[in-house]
């Protein structure tokens, strides 16, 4: 179930007056709007409101005609019947958003005048969590003087306004509560004043919220490089006004309803949680020998062994690698310890062995299980157009899964600079070697990935790591993706610039299993993935 979809309908149905019944006992809105324009110039008298606040004020009408209608201050009318999207109840009307709200900003606060402690400054991405979660751990403040200095001048959030974002995230609303002492930032924040307190502010949380106001916002936004709510562009979002009695029963059906919607959420979170876990559990149990049994008429990975310093050999004489001089055996010796062999010098490794194995698995350097130099992919010249294609690091996405959509085009005259082991080939697991949130995530490409069906290389922020042929391609993925937790911690360097060097991957202890029980592990996994894959359907 898509809590998010059923919480959006719950109050689209509530603007368009489908969540509780009308009362014809209520008072209409047009009495109700007619109280908030009195209400309001009282205030502009009292010095409340300036007159600048009102001048714009319009009223909204349904003529003889059967047409909606917009009234100025100057007298003149215009039909609107193009902007009424649906037919509201009997006893709702229409209104810009500044004739029941004031919209307004905050005076600038310099950036020099932040404290650590004090009275909570609240920016866009406060308003957010806020409006999310309703509290928040602040970590940006202003003085005391320097508030009620604010606050004497120019006025500061009341109880029943309401805080928007109005930069980045534009459209999250927080309601100020009786207790709450805050400022905002200017042109970050925006503030919707509810100063006759006639329009009940939970309602208009819940119209502001809507898809029918939201795409208001997001079709008027203003923003070169991120939206932005203008304060005119706000000040004309066409609203929905319904009886303020019926306000009340909107917004006490539709807490109620999106209390239950809550709970489905956390059911949610909770189940993903166990299945994430779950997943985590069965990599693991695989790369200790512990999700098939061990077979006593395999192979054992002894052979398996043999047959990757045979194919070695073979490339070797083919040209296609080098020779290590350095080349890594590991062996286990009759006391029972393990040991590394690298050219004429043996180590005990003893202190390096993370877990037991079985006695026909063993252990070998991620590096001596790869057919290709472990290294990471060439800077890329990008191009509108091309035959190859180049894979970054957002190819590899946080969900498990490669998205070569989000390729771009590789300027053909780079290729130059590519080996042809570079191109990448069904089976490679790629590794994001760079980027805060990003590094150490394993992936794995397939061929059916690419539906282009064009060459892909990889970019300089990801590593590929391919296997020799007697090694399970699936299953080396399999160990590296069980161990991603440990390379996202594994990043060197600057924190805004760590790096998952190839010497660290190269380095890393693989156990590795006969190649009849890697196939079964390979199996195994994927029917318990596919489950998995059902029930993680069924909850989106």
């Amino acid at each position: 179930m898509d809590t998010k979809a059923l919480r959006q309908k719950i109050l689209d149905l509530a603007i368009r007056g489908k969540l509780v019944p009308q009362d014809p006992n209520d008072e209409p809105a047009s009495a109700l709007l007619e109280r908030i324009r009195v209400e309001k110039q009282q205030m502009v008298k009292e010095g409340k409101l300036k007159p600048k606040d009102i001048k714009n004020d319009t009223v909204i009408f349904k003529s003889d005609d059967n047409l909606h209608y917009e009234k100025f201050q100057d007298g003149t009318v215009k039909c609107i019947e193009d902007e009424i999207p649906f037919e509201l109840p009997e006893g709702w009307e229409w209104a810009r958003l500044k004739d029941l709200l004031n919209v307004c900003s905050s005076k600038r606060v310099l950036q020099s005048d932040w404290k650590n402690e004090g009275i909570p400054f609240y920016r866009a991405r406060e308003i957010v969590k806020l409006s999310e979660n309703d509290f928040i751990d602040n970590e940006l403040f202003i003085s005391e003087e320097h508030y009620l200095e604010l606050k004497k001048n120019y006025g500061v959030p009341q109880s029943g306004d309401l805080m928007v974002s109005s930069v980045g995230t534009i459209g999250k609303v927080y309601i100020v509560k009786p207790e709450d002492l805050f400022y905002y930032k200017d042109a970050s924040v925006l503030c919707f004043e509810n100063k006759n307190k006639l329009l009940v502010s939970q309602f208009a949380k819940i119209l502001l919220e809507s898809s029918f106001v939201q795409s208001q916002m997001r079709d008027n936004s203003k923003g070169t490089t991120v939206d932005t709510i203008t304060i005119s562009a706000a000040t004309n979002y066409l609203c929905i006004v319904p009886p303020k009695n019926e306000q009340l029963r909107i917004v006490d059906a539709a807490q109620r309803a999106l209390v239950k919607v809550i709970q489905i959420q956390s059911n949610k979170d909770v189940l993903q949680a166990t299945i994430t876990n779950a997943k985590s559990k069965i990599l693991d149990l695989a790369i200790r020998g512990k999700l098939v049994p061990q077979d006593p008429n395999d192979e054992p990975a002894s052979v398996l062994l043999e047959r990757i310093r045979a194919e070695k050999e073979g490339l070797i004489k083919q040209g296609k690698i080098k020779r290590d001089k350095k080349d890594s055996v590991i062996f286990k010796g009759d006391d029972n310890s393990y040991y590394e062999k690298i050219g004429e010098e043996v180590f005990c490794i003893d202190e390096e062995i993370p877990y037991n194995i079985p006695d026909t698995w063993t252990w070998m350097r991620l590096e001596n299980c790869c057919v290709k130099e472990i290294r990471r992919g060439k800077s890329p010249k990008y191009t509108e157009n091309s035959n190859v294609l180049v894979f970054a690091q957002k190819c590899n996405t946080k969900h498990n899964s490669i998205d070569v959509s989000l390729a771009q085009y590789l300027d053909e005259t780079a290729l130059k600079r590519s080996p042809d082991d570079e191109y990448m080939q069904d089976g490679d697991t790629v590794i994001n070697s760079t980027g805060t949130g990003t590094l150490g995530r394993v992936g794995i490409y397939r061929n059916t990935d690419n539906t282009k069906g064009l060459s892909i290389v990889p970019d300089s922020h990801v590593t590929v790591i391919r296997s020799f042929s007697c090694i399970n391609s699936h299953y080396l993925y399999a160990f590296m993706k069980a161990h991603q937790s440990v390379l996202e911690k594994k990043g060197e360097g600057s924190t805004n610039q760590k790096e998952l060097k190839p010497l660290t991957l190269k380095e890393m202890l693989i156990a590795i299993p006969p190649l009849s029980e890697q196939k079964r592990i390979d199996k195994s996994i994927n029917i318990a993935l596919s489950h998995f894959a059902v029930i993680e359907e069924s909850l989106n």
